[in-house]
This record gives C-alpha cells, sequence and structure tokens, in this order.
C-alpha cells in the first residue's frame, strides 16, 4: 500500500461519517478538514482544485474529494478518498433500499430541517474564511461579488461556468497592477498524454450511454441510464436527480413514489448525492443480485466525472505555472467565493431559514463554529432544538 493511503482511507471515512448538509456543504468540510486541520493543500490550491471541479460535468464535490486524494496519494489515494467518502452513504442507502421512507413523518422533518441549519453555519463560515485568503484587494473582491450576482440573478448551471471563465479572463487582465500571485503548478504526477487516454474513454463511454436505446431493466439498461446521468449534468447534487427521474421512473422501472421515498431517505445521509444511485441500483430489476446492480450504479454514476478531473489536473497543472495564467486562476479563485457566496443566497439560507428562531440558531451556530473551530455536536443541538421549536 502506498505510503499515504491509510491515510487517506480514514480522513475520508471519518467525512463520509459525519459530512450532513449535501454538496455546498461538503466543499466547506473538505476545506476544513484538509487545509486548516491536515494541511495538505493551501487555499490557493483548495481554490484551483474546486474550480476544476465546478466546471466540469459531475459531482462536484466528490470530484473535488478525488482530486484531493490524487493530489496527495495518486491513483490510489484518489480510489481511496472515493471510496471512503461513498461508501458509508451508499452502504445506507442500500440498507434503506427495500424500506418505506417515511418522509412526511414529523421527525424526520425535524432532523432534516436541522441538517439544514447545520449545512447553512457550515457554508457562511466557509465563505467568509476563504474570501479572506483569496479576495484580499478590491479588484478580486469586484470578480466575487459580480459573480455572487450573476449565478444568484440567472440561476442556470451553465453561468457558473460562464462565470469562472470570464473572471479568468478578467483576473489574466485587470489583476496586472497587483503583486504576482503565488499559484504553483498543482503537484500531479501524470502526464498530458495519459489525460488525453482518460478523456477519450469519457468520450467513448459518453457516446455508448447516450446512444444505447430504451429497453427493459437490465445491468447494461442500468449502467447506460447512470452513466449518462453522471456525464451529462453541470452543478451535481440535487440538479441530477431530473435526469435519474427520466431514466428510472420515466421508462417503468420505478414509481414516482418509491423513487422520492429514495430521494427523502438520500438527504438524511451524510455523504455525496450521487449515493441516491445506490437505492435505485438496488431497487431496479434487473436481474442480477441487488448489491451488483447497486454497485454498477454506483460506479457507473461517478466514474465520467473522476474521468474527466483525472483528465483535466494534469494540464491544468502546467497551465497555472504560467505568469499570466497565473493571475486567471487568482481570478478564477475569486470567483470561487463568489459562487459559495451564491450557493449560500440560494439555496442553503432559503431551505434553512423559515422563522426568526432559525436566523438565531444560524448566529449561535456561527458563534459557536467560530469558536470550536469546527462541526461539533454543540452546533448540531443548537439547529435541532431551533428546528423541534417551530415545526
Amino acid at each position: 500500500m502506498p505510503p499515504h493511503t491509510g491515510e487517506i482511507f480514514r480522513a475520508f471515512l471519518r467525512l463520509g461519517l459525519t459530512s450532513f448538509g449535501g454538496p455546498i456543504a461538503h466543499l466547506e468540510y473538505f476545506r476544513r478538514e484538509f487545509v486548516e486541520r491536515r494541511r495538505w493543500l493551501s487555499d490557493p490550491e483548495f481554490a484551483q482544485l474546486l474550480a476544476v471541479s465546478q466546471f466540469l460535468p459531475g459531482p462536484a464535490s466528490s470530484q473535488l474529494g478525488f482530486g484531493i486524494g490524487l493530489l496527495r496519494g495518486g491513483t490510489a489515494g484518489a480510489i481511496a478518498a472515493f471510496t471512503a467518502f461513498t461508501l458509508p452513504s451508499a452502504l445506507l442507502l442500500f440498507a434503506l433500499a427495500t424500506l418505506p421512507v417515511p418522509s412526511g413523518a414529523a421527525a424526520v422533518a425535524v432532523v432534516l430541517h436541522a441538517l439544514k441549519l447545520v449545512a447553512a453555519v457550515v457554508v457562511l463560515d466557509g465563505v467568509t474564511r476563504m474570501a479572506r485568503s483569496l479576495t484580499p484587494d478590491a479588484p478580486r473582491i469586484a470578480i466575487a461579488v459580480v459573480t455572487a450576482v450573476l449565478v444568484t440573478w440567472l440561476g442556470a448551471a451553465w453561468v457558473q461556468l460562464v462565470a469562472i471563465a470570464l473572471a479568468g479572463v478578467v483576473g489574466a487582465v485587470a489583476l496586472r497592477s497587483t503583486p504576482p500571485p503565488s499559484t504553483a503548478a498543482l503537484p500531479i504526477a501524470a502526464s498530458p498524454s495519459r489525460g488525453l487516454r482518460l478523456l477519450a474513454v469519457f468520450a467513448l463511454g459518453t457516446l455508448a450511454a447516450v446512444l444505447w436505446p430504451p429497453s427493459s431493466a437490465s445491468l447494461t439498461a442500468l449502467a447506460a441510464t447512470m452513466w449518462r446521468a453522471g456525464a451529462l449534468v453541470f452543478g451535481g447534487g440535487h440538479v441530477v436527480l431530473p435526469l435519474l427521474e427520466e431514466g428510472t421512473v420515466a421508462s417503468g422501472w420505478l414509481s414516482q413514489e418509491y423513487f422520492l421515498s429514495g430521494y427523502g431517505a438520500a438527504q438524511l445521509v451524510p455523504g455525496p448525492m450521487f449515493s441516491f444511485a445506490a437505492f435505485l441500483g438496488a431497487a431496479v430489476p434487473t436481474g442480477a443480485a441487488p448489491w451488483i446492480s447497486a454497485a454498477v450504479a454506483v460506479l457507473a454514476i461517478f466514474a465520467p466525472g473522476f474521468l474527466l478531473i483525472g483528465a483535466a489536473l494534469p494540464t491544468w497543472s502546467r497551465i497555472v505555472a504560467h505568469p499570466t495564467a497565473a493571475r486567471a486562476v487568482s481570478g478564477i479563485n475569486a470567483a470561487v467565493v463568489g459562487l459559495l457566496a451564491a450557493a449560500l443566497i440560494d439555496p442553503v439560507l432559503p431551505a434553512a431559514l423559515v422563522s426568526r428562531w432559525d436566523l438565531a440558531a444560524l448566529a449561535l451556530g456561527f458563534a459557536l463554529q467560530r469558536m470550536l473551530h469546527r462541526p461539533t455536536l454543540a452546533v448540531f443541538t443548537v439547529c435541532l432544538l431551533a428546528s423541534a421549536w417551530i415545526m
């Protein structure tokens, strides 16, 4: 086993067991764990990985984790990061696949709302901390603000891609008068030719999945459905649901009620939202054992995003070594702050704040977060009490 593989697995397993709150919250959990606590990355390096993950289709938080594992421990580290972060939620959702989920029960609603409050606390803390290091001057503050306004106003997933690209252009031009950003190339031990091979595998897999004709449920049809969802969705998280619904409900494989019950369960478990594929895979009547179908579904939905991040990072690492590219990355880093601020504005805060008690819980949770420096039982307890009071 490579030197860091076990360490990577343990770190991501802890996150896979405790990272409630959805993909936006996961980004800050990762930053706190790997930038502040373990110091595997600097804030600029973390922002570079996050920008690449946001720019590519697929599950952004899982791609970010995969990239961190790749930087720390190569291919083995990337696989360890993915397995440890995904396995807890996938196993939980697989176990729930044959059980009714009482999505309307009062206790479930209280816990779900408390988790939304915790996510709001975590994201608010992350935005303020990243802003301090990645937007230290007026030009970069302006980039972050404009990005947040555009993404909040227009809302569509493609706006994030345009905002990142424009921020890179603006950074390359407008940041010439600022001190050169200390943007070192990410230490990826892989050649561009390997990246091209991964890109070719992604392209061939996506073409096959798109061209696969509608058919009755089978392992191959399930894999094609999940691959399409993982390859064609930008934004990850909840954005993937329409594609999954089209592939499993509209095809007649599952009922709408069963699909929604799984969606409710997926919101209550830690880890990536794409683990919902384990629930769907176990339920689709492919003719194979449920655990085989669930494993095929999980691997097929995550594989496209990981192929893309593996293909992009070697080239990215060489590009950012150029001074102009480094200034562009500095602008992109500022845009990342704007993207997280936009996510805080919508959907994180609207989902979490439904009464003045929620606002008080957010303020108290944020204060505890700053004093304790990491998610704790105290923050969740405050949010749970506020949730129980109003629901």
